[in-house]
């Protein structure tokens, strides 16, 4: 099969990978290409704006938390109707799980997308150097293509001419271009990342990020290049080792009765993957959005799944909507079916307390309060073991994930938690799952696909537990 792709890589973490592969892809999206973006690694920001520049969803695919043939799978089965596929990144070229191998590195993944990388360089204060870091970049590993650069933060046509010949001098790499510093095409950053997608309102950053592509990369090459990989990803022989999981099943069983998932979208909750989604409708679920911060009542739903993303940031926005707290929680008490990750969980706890100290009421499911930390970062990837039964599944059932907050539980009475944690080495991370009746919530942000039971047994407790009616400040109804 017949699949033209390109990764963007960085020499090291914000070298300009984003802003790179954005404006590419919007600019390939102006000539009227159907693009289909990619991330390497965890990661949920970034993703949301590859969906705004080419309006079509964006996958992760990841060495660690999913495996060869699953990333495989999910690259050849989302790509089969696009011109070509573009994968941004994570860290530089070479980072990942570990100092000693390439484990969950945007190099594992391009060898096992056997596709060439563009490297992104950041331009500014070099000149002949520049040939030296892309010489190394290029013979670091003989197994995967250095196949063109791209210089970022270069102010001038005069400083690109020399870092352009540098490189061609020295190394058989083609320099594709570069693009400008320019804070017009600048997204802000904060605690977790980039400003998400949602928050940018309308499309003119994409339209101006695809402009400044337009004038100084040379979009032909970017496309050859994506032309110049191998024509089978799939040909490589496909198979799964003994410490990976099947690709899931992600054709719906019609024979099954549907079940409602409501899921928290809206500026507070928006951390999902695509895949995830995607298996709990294999399993029969119909996906409801509704959002925490605004609608004043519960979709008539039998689940509920509050993802991820910023609540601390809207804590009082969250609070004033009592309503729906309340319903929340009476949802749970009546025994529905409640899974949450991070965000999710924060939501569902006593209270948040904001990076300025102000404490906000939340829905009051379990006794503690969220507390944000200036220099708390929890971060790594994660394999989440069951140690109880419970809506993940049977004791002893595993998948793999990642933390990624600033914020620490500070208790206020007993919790009880459903699973343990083990980083990406194996060593213990304590536990997570905090749960209460059939409401699971965790720190760790989980890919169904790395356990597709997951997505099974939970829609299973919502066939057990539901439905359940819709909860307004009046009471049921």
């Amino acid at each position: 099969m017949t699949i033209p792709r390109l990764v963007i890589a960085g020499t090291h973490s914000g070298v300009g990978k984003t802003t790179a592969t954005l404006a590419i892809l919007a600019a390939l999206k102006a000539r009227g290409r159907q693009v289909q973006p990619f991330k390497a690694g965890p990661d949920f920001i970034d993703p949301g704006h590859h969906s705004a520049a080419t309006g079509r969803p964006s996958r992760n695919l990841d060495g660690w938390m999913l495996g060869e043939a699953i990333n495989r799978e999910v690259f050849t089965r989302v790509s089969a109707d696009a011109d070509l596929s573009i994968i941004e990144g994570m860290m530089g070229l070479f980072d990942g799980s570990s100092p000693v191998n390439e484990i969950g590195s945007t190099a594992e993944l391009v060898k096992q997308l056997d596709a060439p990388v563009l490297l992104v360089v950041d331009g500014s204060g070099m000149a002949r150097s520049v040939a030296a870091m892309v010489s190394g970049y290029a013979k670091f590993d003989p197994a995967l293509r250095v196949a063109g650069v791209l210089f970022n933060r270069v102010n001038s046509e005069g400083h690109y001419k020399l870092l352009k010949d540098a490189v061609e001098q020295e190394t058989d790499v083609i320099v594709v271009g570069y693009l400008r510093p320019d804070p017009a095409v600048t997204i802000s950053d904060r605690h977790l990342g980039l400003v998400t997608a949602m928050e940018q309102g309308t499309g003119e950053l994409y339209g101006r990020l695809a402009k400044a592509a337009e004038e100084t990369i040379d979009l032909d090459r970017i496309e050859a290049l994506a032309r110049s990989a191998p024509e089978d990803v799939m040909g490589k022989g496909l198979g799964v080792r003994g410490d990976e999981i099947a690709a899931p099943r992600l054709t719906p069983d019609a024979s099954r009765l549907t079940v409602k998932v409501g899921v928290a979208f809206d500026q507070a909750f928006c951390f999902y993957y695509p895949d995830n989604l995607e298996l709990l409708e294999a399993e029969g679920a119909e996906l409801v959005r509704f959002s925490p911060m605004n609608d004043q009542v519960l979709p008539d739903v039998d689940m509920l799944y509050l993802g991820g993303g910023y609540p601390e940031l809207h804590g009082e926005w969250l609070a004033s909507n009592v309503t729906m707290r309340t319903a929340i929680r009476k949802f749970a008490e009546r025994g529905g079916t409640i899974y949450a990750e991070c965000g999710g969980m924060m939501y569902l706890t006593q209270a948040i307390r904001d990076f300025a100290g102000t404490s906000h009421k939340m829905v009051g499911l379990f006794p503690a309060e969220a507390v944000m930390q200036q220099q708390g970062l929890t971060m790594g990837y994660r394999t989440m073991e069951v140690s109880q039964d419970c809506i993940l599944g049977a004791t002893g059932a595993s998948a793999r994930g990642h933390e990624f907050h600033y914020s620490t539980l500070v208790p206020n009475g007993r919790l009880d938690y459903a699973c343990a944690l083990r980083d990406a080495r194996g060593e213990s991370k304590g536990s997570d799952g905090l749960i209460v009746g059939n409401t699971l919530a965790l720190y760790t942000h989980v890919h169904f696909a790395s356990q597709p039971q997951i997505a099974s047994t939970l829609v299973a407790s919502a066939r057990r537990t539901g439905p359940y009616p819709s909860v307004s400040s009046g009471g049921l109804r």
